[in-house]
């Protein structure tokens, strides 16, 4: 893992992962720029729904340099690569597959796998992963974010997703989280884009209250 690698250094200015499962390429422009606009500056389009691979694309063309775009739900070395093809460059996961995790990390790609356990974790770790996507947050909770941060190296990047609300991120910083992935409380079929803006702006700020 390094800590000085030039995308996750990009998310850390703002940790927060938008998680766009179901997103449409026709409204992939109105989404991420609502996003985008509410201090969001990390999207990740799940690739078990179809459209993903279009959306990606959308998203990398139509946002600003400074925004991570990639995909989600990747669970194969075919996976990285058709995101790396669309312009993605953040790999997420909700399982720890090192073959897929090496094949993002030879890309240039930030690689975030899913993890539950300390062995996942450090077979994650040990593959290249950049940060350990902590899933799902609500069986782990805090004692298991704790617990797992007590064995990991220092500095390690520990992103919970599942369940994650404006008023839980205080308390999981506090636990030693260090960025979220949102999924349906920030985005589902159907929410507008000012609705999205809306709660986005809502992550922010609980966000930057935690961390001030």
């Amino acid at each position: 893992m390094s800590s000085v690698f030039p995308l996750l250094a990009q998310a850390r200015y703002m940790p927060l992962i938008a998680i766009l499962r179901g997103l449409k390429p026709e409204e992939a422009l109105d989404i991420g720029q609502a996003l985008y606009q509410a201090g969001f500056r990390s999207l990740e389009v799940p690739l078990n729904r179809p459209g993903a691979i279009e959306c990606i694309a959308a998203l990398v063309d139509a946002l600003p340099a400074d925004a991570l775009i990639g995909g989600g739900t990747m669970l194969s070395v075919e996976h990285v690569e058709a995101v790396y093809a669309a312009g993605g460059r953040l790999m997420v996961s909700p399982n720890c597959d090192p073959a897929v995790i090496r094949r993002a990390v030879e890309l240039g790609m930030l690689a975030a796998p899913g993890v539950a356990t300390p062995t996942e974790a450090f077979a994650a770790l040990a593959a290249g992963a950049h940060a350990l996507k902590l899933f799902p947050a609500e069986s782990l909770g805090h004692g298991g974010l704790k617990a797992l941060k007590s064995v990991v190296p220092a500095g390690t990047d520990l992103w919970p997703v599942g369940g994650i609300t404006p008023e839980s991120i205080g308390p999981w910083v506090k636990a030693g989280a260090t960025g979220f992935g949102i999924g349906s409380q920030l985005f589902a079929p159907g929410v507008s884009a000012e609705q999205v803006h809306e709660r986005a702006s809502a992550y922010v700020q609980a966000w930057q209250a935690a961390t001030a």
